[in-house]
Formats: structure tokens, sequence, C-alpha cells
């Protein structure tokens, strides 16, 4: 692993890392101040927000968390990291989603590229189309380890789609929008070194589970957005640091929980290859 900041760094190798994802193209600045607040009064790592140089210049100059910024243009990236953004981001692809619009792993991998040219001293991280199929998904991991791309990110396939599952049953509920993230970041840390924050669909009842399967962190966007009041988004945020804080003692305490999760996705895993390769 090796990073540029320094901070970030440290946080990843302890694998628990918290990402605030804010949305690439939320440009509501008092939602944007407020969660970065509350951000910053719980310890999270670090904010990913819209690729906006106005906004990183105001943000910067607010809160003391790392900022990183979002976008599928290279230029709009670079000119973040000229008003002090700490790491950029190509990812965030939801909005595209909707729209029909998806990316290849050849424009995904010809971005990063171009990305890296012009950002050769920052962490760069790279968003995995959930699309692909997980032997494109690797494939495309070890081609932007090639690039000293710095962070992976996963998203799921799941959290896109409407699940077949009782949405009242919270933590079934929460385990399977959260399994085809997990199970890509499963299979990517398999085969590469770099680390890897699950995102997409992950909560603060799914969150603990990603250490498991190698992940670094988690990427927490959707489950946030719901929340509007400060006192709300901080109760939220403090959950997953509990989880994710005891997830980590279970890693080491408790080999049952471990390999009660381990079978369960790993079945998933299994399940989630048979239809990517259908």
């Amino acid at each position: 692993m090796n990073l540029f900041n320094k901070k970030l760094s440290i946080a990843f190798s302890l694998k628990n890392v918290i990402k605030i994802i804010l949305g690439l193209n939320n440009k509501d600045i008092n939602n944007i101040i407020q969660t970065a607040k509350a951000a910053e009064l719980i310890s999270v790592t670090y904010l990913d927000i819209i690729a906006n140089p106005k906004v990183v210049a105001l943000l910067k100059s607010m809160i003391n968390l790392p900022v990183c910024v979002s976008s599928i243009d290279p230029l709009e990236l670079y000119n973040c990291i000229l008003m002090g953004a700490d790491i950029v981001e190509l990812g965030n692809f939801d909005i595209f989603y909707g729209n029909d619009i998806i990316f290849s792993a050849k424009e995904i991998l010809e971005l990063a590229i171009e990305t890296r040219r012009l950002i050769p001293n920052n962490d760069i991280c790279i968003t995995i189309p959930h699309h692909l199929s997980l032997s494109k998904q690797i494939n495309l991991a070890k081609h932007l380890s090639d690039l000293s791309i710095n962070i992976i990110q996963t998203e799921g396939y799941s959290s896109k789609r409407k699940i077949g599952i009782n949405i009242n049953d919270n933590i079934s509920y929460a385990t399977n929008k959260a399994s085809s993230s997990l199970s890509s970041t499963y299979a990517i840390t398999q085969e590469v070194n770099i680390p890897v924050i699950s995102s997409s669909g992950l909560s603060y009842l799914s969150s603990g589970i990603s250490t498991f399967y190698g992940s670094s962190g988690v990427g927490i966007c959707s489950s946030i957005k719901k929340y509007t009041k400060i006192y709300d988004i901080l109760y939220y945020i403090k959950q997953i640091l509990y989880v994710q804080s005891s997830s980590l003692n279970y890693r080491l305490n408790n080999q049952s929980c471990i390999l009660f999760y381990n079978n369960s996705f790993k079945l998933k895993l299994k399940q989630y290859q048979i239809y990517k390769y259908y």
C-alpha cells in the first residue's frame, strides 16, 4: 500500500476507513456543510464531494478533514487539486445509471491513465463498475494497479435494483443489499494489493462485515441521505463507527462469527459469479 496522504495511509493500514459520500451531483451547499460538520465532529476518515473548485475551497476553509472529489472528467479533478482537494476519484456513477449510461473497462482505464498523467502526486481512487463480470473487474483492478492507482472502490449490483426480500427484516435486507459489493471486494482483494473501499448499499448494519472480506473501509451514501438534522446525521455515523470498531474485535476474538459470515458470503459470491457470467 502506497498512499501520498499520511493521515489516510494510517486509517487504511488499520482497515477502519469511513468515507461519507455526498454525491457527484450534490450542489446543495447547506447539505454539504451540515454533513461535513457532523462528519468532522464524529471523526470520520474523509469526505467525498462534487468536483467543484469553489465548493472544495469553501469546505477546506471550514473543516479539517481530507476531501475527495468525484467526477468522470480528469480536468475537473485536476482543477480541484489546485484548490486543495486531497484525493480524486473517478467514480460514483449512480447518476449515469439512471440515464442508461455505463462505462466499459476500457473507458475507465483510459480515464485513469489521463487522470494519473494530470495528477502524479496525489491519491487517486477508481470505482470499478458493478455491471462488469467479476473476471473483468479483477482484470481492470490489475491494470489499475500497474498504473499506481492508490485506492479501488467497489459498488453493488443489487443496490441498483429492487431486491426481492422483506424490507422489514433489517438484517437480511442490509446483508443482501451489500452482498454484491462485498463479493467484488473479496474477489479483488485476493488478486491485487490495493486498498479497497466497499460502497453502494452499505449501512451501519452491514458495514462491519466488509472487514472480513479484505475491505479497508466503507463508503456510505444512500443510507445517510434520509437524515436532514445534524443530530440524526451524527447519531447514524456514530452507529457506523461503533459497528466498525466492533467488527475488528470480532475478527480477532470471535472465530465462529467469522466462519458464519464467510460461509454466507462465499455462497453469495458463487451465486453472484454464476449470475454475472450468465
